[in-house]
């Protein structure tokens, strides 16, 4: 006898709340149709650049979760990275669903929170098992006080752990649509990998070595659904095809969500109103000149990281601060980021290249996606403890280069306090390249300025 199971996916909301009555309402529909029917979420659904999930650190995401009866997740980066360790030890203990995730460890243990596999045995006796691994960043992940392993041995570890035990392999991955090709390349026992990290978009799927990829993009733009076809005399998988729905195509939207976000936007305004301090004058940004706010959290990225230098380009801060009262709201406005300060050391060879590199126009004018940053572009880039002189013309470049008002030695070594997106892609190689890189954490950059505002006050 032939039936069907759907397994519905979300991943990468990022606290892009706009969309979710209108999931929450989709999913309730499915419910009433389908006589099987699992959902699953496959991490990033929280990020603190929204104000409600800054406020509580996540726990109306959980709620949220609660709500639309989630069957199984696994955490993204930024519920694993940008949450300090308690925060994300405590974010699961009202969940009523299982977090899957076996590549995380404090102290050689797996936390309560988290299971390394789950078992799902269905009305008709199939049995899914359910795998979830998380990308691992793992130097940010140690600072905070957690073990992370390579995804591939806990795959192969857990694989072999419930051999024989289930029909249908379904893995949760927040590793990003690279690493799920290899996923499928090295275990195609796995029937479907439900993906996620990358933003990636597979309207019908992805066949790879007989393993279903499946992802449906970020911030609930999409609703992914893998609908299996099962011989439920012989538990065997027939057939699996993914699909994805448009969420602006719908019209529908849950009252019950509706109402738990306005309550919970009305909750974090309140917490949010805390008073940091008070500002005598106008603190001004602007993204291509020197300007006093973004220079004024450049210094103190130098001195909370014990630098001999600071470097941030301007665009890091989205806005001005004007005078009076400051409260979290607002410095969550203007630096919504979870970027964390970090120290590196660089020659003087080094920090000339990279001087001269953060000089380009076509830096300043950059448009950034990723990274952790929340921003539009980058903005000029501004130093505390570095100067430099430029060639006569109308191109911009760099001739000599000071530190603390003495002209660079190209030998010498100099420590650098900066901001951890700098660590990824290819916006400045000897900074990513780095062998030692010392990460400030849990603080993230509105932390300092938060510092720097109540010392200057």
């Amino acid at each position: 006898m032939l039936q069907k199971l759907w397994l519905y996916h979300t991943n990468d909301l990022h606290s892009h709340f706009e969309n979710w009555p209108k999931i929450a309402a989709y999913i309730e529909e499915k419910r009433q149709v389908h006589d099987q029917m699992l959902l699953f979420d496959i991490g990033d659904h929280m990020d603190r650049v929204n104000l409600v999930s800054e406020a509580d650190y996540g726990k109306v995401n959980v709620k949220l979760l609660n709500q639309l009866g989630y069957d199984g997740v696994t955490i993204g980066n930024n519920e694993g990275i940008t949450l300090p360790h308690d925060q994300l030890d405590h974010l699961y203990e009202n969940a009523q669903f299982p977090v899957v995730l076996s590549n995380l460890f404090e102290k050689g243990k797996r936390p309560s929170w988290a299971k390394p596999y789950h078992m799902i045995t269905m009305e008709n006796g199939l049995k899914i098992c359910l795998l979830g691994v998380t990308i691992a960043y793992t130097p940010v992940y140690e600072k905070l006080g957690w073990n992370i392993t390579d995804p591939f041995d806990s795959i192969r570890d857990m694989l072999q752990e419930v051999k024989g035990q289930a029909d249908v392999i379904v893995l949760l991955s927040h590793l990003g649509i690279i690493h799920d090709r290899e996923v499928a390349r090295d275990f195609p026992e796995i029937d479907i990998i439900l993906g996620s990290h990358t933003h990636h978009l597979l309207e019908q799927g992805e066949m790879d070595n007989g393993v279903l990829l499946a992802c449906a993009e970020k911030y609930g733009h999409y609703i992914g659904c893998v609908e299996l076809t099962i011989d439920t005399v012989r538990k065997e998988l027939i057939e699996k095809k993914a699909t994805v729905q448009s969420v602006d195509q719908l019209i529908s939207e849950s009252d019950e969500a509706i109402t738990t976000l306005q309550q919970a936007e009305r909750r974090a305004k309140a917490l949010m109103q805390e008073k940091v301090t008070t500002i005598e004058s106008k603190l001004e940004t602007k993204w291509f000149d020197e300007s006093p706010l973004p220079q004024l959290l450049t210094d103190a990225i130098k001195d909370w990281c014990g630098a001999d230098i600071g470097m941030m380009n301007a665009g890091m801060v989205l806005d001005s601060l004007e005078a009076g009262i400051v409260t979290r709201e607002e410095i969550h406005r203007i630096c919504p980021h979870p970027i964390n300060p970090i120290r590196v050391k660089l020659t003087g060879q080094q920090l000339i290249e990279t001087v001269r590199r953060g000089c380009e126009e076509k830096m300043e004018q950059l448009r950034i996606k990723g990274f952790g940053f929340r921003g539009e572009l980058m903005g000029k880039m501004l130093y505390s403890g570095l100067s430099y002189t430029l060639e006569e013309g109308e191109a911009k470049r760099v001739k000599d280069v000071f530190v603390h008002g003495q002209l660079i030695k190209k030998d010498a070594s100099y420590t650098v306090g900066t901001v951890d997106m700098y660590t990824l892609g290819s916006l400045f190689p000897h900074i990513r390249d780095h062998e030692h890189i010392e990460y400030f954490m849990p603080e993230f950059l509105r932390d300092v300025l938060t510092w720097r505002l109540k010392e200057a006050t």
